[in-house]
């Protein structure tokens, strides 16, 4: 019986062992990020551009795996119902974990409960923009413009739910005017049509106005960020015009199956964080018009909360629902 006891004692010693060898070696083969959007958007490359430099700190390739459709929801589910072993990944995003919760009548996943949150990683906000055909200058012109003419200025958007479709729904309520909302499969559409003249305005994220507004082809009335955009210093807040409410961005950051140990969550959040001080990566996210802003898992826990908290009261006041 004493050899007996002695042979189980040495046993749960050596599985204890192996448990903890195990968790300091991670990760000991490469780590995937599910992008649950196309590639080449804004989302995309904050991931990418971070992940390259992510790989160098955790010294195992880090590999982008685009899974797009239905709002992102296709590529979250993918990662919930993944092993929790810090392999798989997602990048979710200001829909997949703020909006969609709300928007959807079903989701085959719980963005709280199937989830641990890793890190944030960068948000890019939206700005408003307009042709220089309309004539409109300023925010003030614009409200004025929509007061005068009830339900006849349109704004067009990526999709319904969107962000660029909520922030529209901000200013409509902050600013109590009436707008018409045209809905696009995507927001390249809906830049043609407001470039073409059938629509009268859009919110858009700045990655993608920047080029357009740069070129003289849209003028940028307002941002929805608490502080100017470094790359449009001269366009103002819509805070500083009267309407702090109108704050909006699209954001991204990474999460793990929920039941992940929290010390390879830890690993990994560390390896983000080193990988988002680098110089370089800084640079890269700049230009695609994003600011850098790591949290850990804790604070950005209590971020995603407060999105899914904040846009649900939005999606449910203007009474959108998607299947």
């Amino acid at each position: 019986m004493k050899k007996t006891l002695l042979a189980a004692t040495l046993l749960s010693s050596l599985l204890a062992w192996t448990a903890g060898v195990a968790a300091d070696v991670f990760p000991s083969k490469p780590v995937r990020i599910v992008v649950p959007f196309a590639a080449g958007g804004a989302i995309d490359i904050i991931v990418r551009t971070s992940a390259q430099q992510m790989a160098k700190e955790l010294g195992q390739p880090v590999l982008i795996d685009n899974r797009p459709g239905a709002g992102g929801n296709i590529g979250a589910e993918i990662v919930a119902k993944s092993a929790p072993d810090g392999y798989t990944l997602v990048a979710g995003t200001s829909a997949t974990h703020g909006v969609n919760p709300t928007l959807y009548a079903k989701l085959p996943f719980d963005a709280r409960r199937d989830f641990a949150p890793v890190a944030h990683i960068a948000g890019v906000p939206n700005v408003l923009v307009v042709t220089p055909a309309s004539g409109l200058r300023s925010l003030d012109e614009l409200i004025k413009q929509a007061r005068a003419n009830p339900g006849k200025l349109s704004f067009g958007s990526a999709g319904s739910g969107t962000s660029l479709h909520l922030a529209g729904e901000l200013l409509r309520g902050a600013a109590r005017i009436d707008l018409l909302h045209v809905p696009y499969k995507g927001a390249a559409p809906a830049n043609t049509d407001l470039l073409g003249g059938q629509i009268n305005m859009m919110f858009s994220t700045v990655p993608v106005a920047l080029p357009l507004i740069r070129s003289g082809k849209l003028t940028a009335l307002a941002v929805t960020a608490k502080k100017r955009h470094f790359a449009l210093p001269d366009v103002p807040t819509f805070g500083e015009q009267g309407y702090p409410t109108v704050e909006s961005e699209t954001w991204t950051g990474l999460f793990a199956p929920a039941a992940t140990p929290r010390e390879v969550v830890d690993v990994l959040a560390q390896a983000l964080e080193r990988a988002l001080r680098d110089k370089s990566v800084v640079e890269l996210l700049r230009q695609q018009g994003a600011e850098p802003q790591f949290m850990g898992p804790e604070l950005f826990g209590r971020y995603v909360e407060s999105e899914i908290a904040r846009w649900g009261g939005v999606v449910r006041a203007a009474g959108i629902k998607l299947d």
